[in-house]
């Protein structure tokens, strides 16, 4: 080695190569870390489009810092829900199963309907019969 180098390379060299290698992966870290900011911060305020805010969040700083900024605010700001197509209770269990699923978990299972061959008194859940039909 050391001819190829033209010196001996001794324990303080050693030191600065390890110091090297643990800035490298500390920076990889912290970079991995404030990426994936938004998205966590979004996650954990049950916000309605916390999916996009993540992946916002992890393509804002790739090519500039920009995008990352909007997706911090965007993790921030509070939403109201206006949706024309299900009612406030059925918007809230959709976003709550939205956020299980980005944290990994498991949604909790729709109750199960009766099957046919389950028993029930007559006229117990049945509808009520519409004017004029025979029974």
């Amino acid at each position: 080695m050391q001819a190829l180098l033209g010196f001996e390379l001794d324990f303080w060299d050693y030191l600065t190569f390890l110091t090297l290698a643990l800035v490298v992966v500390s920076v990889v870290v912290a970079y991995v870390w404030l990426a994936g900011l938004p998205g966590r911060i979004a996650i954990a305020r049950k916000h309605p489009e916390a999916e996009a805010v993540k992946l916002l969040g992890w393509a804002g700083l790739l090519p500039t810092v920009y995008p990352w900024v909007q997706a911090f605010i965007w993790a921030f700001k509070p939403t109201d829900i206006i949706d024309i197509r299900r009612y406030p209770e059925e918007e809230a269990k959709a976003i709550d199963e939205d956020i299980a699923r980005l944290e990994g978990k498991t949604s909790p299972a729709p109750p199960k309907a009766q099957g046919a061959g389950a028993s029930k008194a007559p006229g117990e859940g049945d509808a009520p019969a519409p004017p004029g039909a025979k029974s």
